[in-house]
């Protein structure tokens, strides 16, 4: 790598927790080279949230109409994109790739080294994920890297909207999150179990609840933040990735499904119960020292209230 202020590029597409499981990779190459350039190709309202979080400086957007070229075999490529690409000393890719287009059409302008990882692991290995995304960095002579994605953000901002009840030292550590939603309909827990935890938790607890889910989950939120007293309860409903980390950080704990906002409160070393369905725990399971798996042999739908609310009061104790 040049000696003044190396420039590092890592590509990487991908759904949240794909990012996030990738955050030990871009954490260990800005302890390795703190005095380099770590910039991200990335989807940005997910990759922000390696700014955000000071692992990387900058985010452009892999959605680029310019990029389609490189993605065709002898393509034309954009004079501002081999511009772009051969300003970097080191180029990481997780892109799928298979027939090595992408590749030989970036190496066509960079005259750095372009490193190639696993767009995502081979369950056959049954090695972790964050595992896999490191081993590339071993070229780079880095070995042994934390392997558990951790974010850190500032506390929310005093006056921001929908704000989360908070005690004098402006914690809010009397707070649930639940997040009882994912990306696939067959991970969820049914509702009305949903419905029995958030009765126990207003009848035996003294526990407030922020209910956290995306755009497509707005009736679902609604419907089960009926069922509390509004003092009790607040929604984070369609926030950006890094609003919303700030926000939960500082819950007590969270629930959750195999979904990427688990991994998100994971890394921002929120205690989590994660109800687990039939993903490869082995490979996907989200990463941190507070965070119980729960599955049943008959699916994430045969998990009990009961077994939900034990390992939250283990997890959190009043």
């Amino acid at each position: 790598m040049s000696a003044i202020k190396p420039r590092i590029l890592v590509i990487r597409g991908g759904a949240i927790g794909d990012f996030i499981l990738t955050l030990p990779a871009i954490a260990a190459l800005r302890r390795q080279f703190p005095q380099a350039h770590l910039e991200v190709l990335g989807y940005p309202h997910i990759a922000q949230l390696a700014v955000a979080g000071g692992l990387a400086d900058r985010v452009q957007p892999i959605e680029a109409r310019g990029l389609a070229g490189f993605f065709a075999r002898g393509g034309t490529l954009e004079p501002d994109l081999m511009d772009y690409f051969s300003e970097f000393d080191v180029v990481i890719s997780y892109l799928y790739d298979p027939d090595e287009i992408f590749k030989n059409n970036i190496c066509r302008c960079l005259v750095g080294q372009f490193i190639v990882g696993a767009h995502r692991p081979d369950e056959a290995d049954r090695i972790h994920a964050t595992q896999v995304f490191l081993k590339p960095l071993e070229r780079l002579a880095i070995f042994d890297a934390d392997p558990v994605p951790r974010l850190s953000f500032n506390p929310q901002p005093l006056g921001a909207a929908n704000p989360a009840p908070a005690g004098e030292d402006g914690s809010t550590l009397n707070q649930l999150a639940l997040h009882p939603g994912s990306g696939s309909e067959k991970k969820n827990w049914p509702e009305a179990k949903w419905a029995g935890l958030i009765q126990q938790v207003m009848a035996t607890t003294n526990w407030d609840l922020l209910l956290v889910g995306g755009e497509a989950e707005g009736e679902r939120l609604r419907r089960l933040a009926a069922l509390l007293p509004p003092a009790r309860c607040a929604i984070a409903q369609g926030l950006p990735l890094a609003e919303l980390a700030r926000r939960i950080q500082s819950c007590a704990a969270f629930v959750g499904h195999d979904s990427g906002i688990t991994h998100l409160a994971a890394a921002v070393g929120l205690p989590c119960v994660v109800l687990w369905a039939d993903t490869l725990e082995e490979v996907w399971r989200p990463q941190g020292e507070q965070l119980v798996v729960l599955k049943e042999i008959t699916g994430v739908r045969a998990i009990s209230v009961e077994k939900v609310m034990n390992e939250l009061r283990k997890l959190v104790r009043e």
